[in-house]
């Protein structure tokens, strides 16, 4: 180890001499996009295999109550595997991401970059109605970052490099490079400059060629768009935006309830059951529910409901178009629980895929309606449109949800609908719910990164960095004499926190008080403490946000505010310091 060790520094101190950080950021973006899409692909065989074995050969082939069996069996596979073997929380991929980057400066453990890759593709090939992008997003960011810390790259090119391996998976996943960079900025808030957009280019090539090279033209929505836009359908896509608007908000407060319902629980364990038979007796009812559902998603496209519905076991008549629409239904009311339900339980995957699965039933159900009162109106393309409303609200990310589904299926002759529904659907959800289900958590706390550079720092900022202790504390028994003598002679600051024996904050005493009785010896014995103490301005509170700090020194005037942790004194934090602190941070992320 030593060894290869020494032979890493010398690479290091070549690189120092010979490539400059631009072109090294090039060539880490371009490792990054690679790793990234070969994690992908993992993540994506591991799920074929466990599908194809499960869901293909022993659910057809011996009896439809595997349906309900199979899901529970993955959700203790996972739950034994993240208990005995990580023995670590795993989280939600693009949360966890995010999260990673406004507090911990793009820090990311290194354990996730295999605890995904693991337990997703037992999750969902074992019939969690989750997708793979949240679990293809954690393992590329994971990995992006301890290249990074590898390479001990600054904070601002860790967090380009979890972007580039954001854009990385995505474009592995769907072999769209451009949705794949959008997707990055949008989610992850980065800027679109030139420093950043040619990491996030190459990294985005990177990847797409992976996957080129392992699968060749095989994609996962495999379309091509047959029928152009038509301007007398142009109300029916605004009404398709209305409904994906409203779908989106139901997807949305239906994990805010599950997830709130589950939370109830302590016991992982019951957890597990309640949510096991639940997402088991699911799949067993709408067994389309199964696993990611790109396979429901395709027969749509090419106009093949009934191949869509083929699992579905009852003795139904699927050539008439009303029963169709019951099941197209029902899967886009379910999809959310489901999803929601597989989480809630311990499983592990995104809810990008879902959304798409959801968005693709509910608009090949309004395309159908339509048609049924005597219009016409393409299907296919309503459920393309579909999924692009259902992303933009669920996500909150209308960019790319447009750019997404124009880029997989060749369909820019759909610019105007796509773009109308995202817009549509994205303004209603946003009114209804003002964070994605990605943030809401982050922006609760205070923890979530936008595009407001001023907001960011403040939040990348640390409290223990910018508190000062060396301030001499005092009692409030300590007469006059005691304070001269065991705090004034010796501290250079002109404010002294008084507190009591248990360390509870009690006030201040400042130097000017006391500056005009200090020399007069009468008072050393008959003076005490409690007599010069006052309240301070303002207190600041251990788990206060940065921006919270400032606007408390901003209302107060005060230069200096003592900081207490659950009553406990703790420190100052000088004004000087903190926006010294704010300048080098400013300078560290917008370099």
């Amino acid at each position: 180890m030593p060894k290869i060790k020494r032979i890493f520094i010398k690479i290091l101190i070549w690189r120092y001499k010979h490539i400059s950080e631009r072109q090294f950021v090039y060539v880490l973006s371009i490792l990054v996009g690679f790793l990234a899409g070969l994690g992908t692909l993992v993540l994506k065989n591991m799920t074929y295999f466990f599908q194809s074995l499960l869901k293909g050969n022993l659910i057809k082939e011996f009896h439809h109550s595997l349906y309900f069996i199979f899901p529970i069996i993955g959700l203790f596979l996972v739950f034994a595997i993240k208990k005995y073997f990580i023995k670590k929380e795993i989280g939600h991929g693009i949360s966890t991401t995010l999260y990673s980057i406004s507090k911990r400066s793009g820090i990311i453990e290194k354990y996730k970059i295999y605890a995904s890759l693991i337990t997703a593709p037992i999750t969902v090939g074992f019939g969690g109605s989750v997708g793979l992008q949240g679990p293809a997003v954690s393992t590329g960011s994971a990995l992006g970052s301890t290249i990074a810390q590898l390479f001990h790259v600054n904070s601002k090119t860790r967090m380009l490099l979890i972007g580039c391996a954001t854009a990385g998976a995505m474009s592995s996943m769907f072999k769209a490079p451009v949705a794949a960079i959008i997707f990055a900025v949008e989610i992850f808030s980065l800027d679109l400059a030139f420093a950043s957009l040619v990491p996030l280019l190459l990294a985005s090539v990177s990847a797409v060629v992976t996957s080129y090279f392992f699968l060749g033209k095989d994609a996962l929505l495999g379309f091509e768009l047959q029928d152009v836009f038509e301007i007398n359908d142009l109300l029916f896509y605004a009404l398709l935006g209305i409904g994906t608007g409203i779908a989106s908000v139901y997807f949305s407060k239906m994990y805010f309830v599950i997830t709130r319902f589950f939370d109830r629980f302590s016991n992982p364990f019951k957890k597990l059951l309640i949510g096991g038979v639940a997402i088991g007796l699911l799949l067993f009812l709408i067994p389309p529910l199964y696993g990611e559902g790109y396979g429901l998603i395709n027969n749509l496209l090419h106009g093949n409901a009934i191949a869509a519905l083929s699992d579905i076991p009852y003795d139904l008549d699927f050539d008439n178009v009303w029963i169709v629409i019951i099941m197209l239904l029902m899967i886009t009311i379910f999809k959310a629980i489901a999803m929601t339900t597989t989480f809630a339980a311990g499983g592990v995957g995104g809810i990008f895929v879902p959304t798409l699965v959801m968005g693709s039933a509910l608009g090949n159900v309004f395309a159908k309606m339509i048609n049924q009162f005597g219009f016409q109106v393409s299907e296919a393309n309503f459920t393309l449109v579909g999924m692009t409303g259902l992303m933009a609200g669920v996500l909150h990310a209308p960019l790319t949800a447009i750019f997404l589904i124009a880029e997989i299926t060749g369909g820019y002759d759909l610019f105007v609908p796509l773009m109308l529904v995202a817009a549509i659907s994205y303004a209603l959800t946003k009114y209804f719910i003002s964070n994605s289900i990605y943030t809401v958590e982050l922006a609760k706390r205070g923890e979530l990164i936008t595009h407001d550079k001023d907001k960011n720092v403040l939040m990348m900022m640390q409290m223990d960095k910018i508190i000062e202790t060396n301030f001499v504390s005092v009692s409030p028994e300590m007469n006059l004499g005691e304070l001269l003598k065991t705090a004034v002679a010796k501290s250079n600051r002109n404010i002294f926190p008084v507190i009591d024996e248990v360390q509870q904050f009690l006030g201040i005493v400042l130097l000017d008080d006391i500056r005009p009785v200090m020399f007069d010896q009468k008072m050393y014995e008959t003076a005490n403490v409690s007599d010069f103490m006052k309240s301070a301005p303002e207190i600041i509170f251990y788990d206060d946000s940065i921006e919270r700090v400032m606007r408390k020194f901003k209302e107060s005037g005060a230069w200096n505010l003592p900081v207490v942790k659950e009553g406990v004194y703790v420190g100052f934090i000088s004004k000087s310091k903190l926006l010294t602190a704010y300048r080098n941070k400013l300078i560290e992320v917008t370099n």
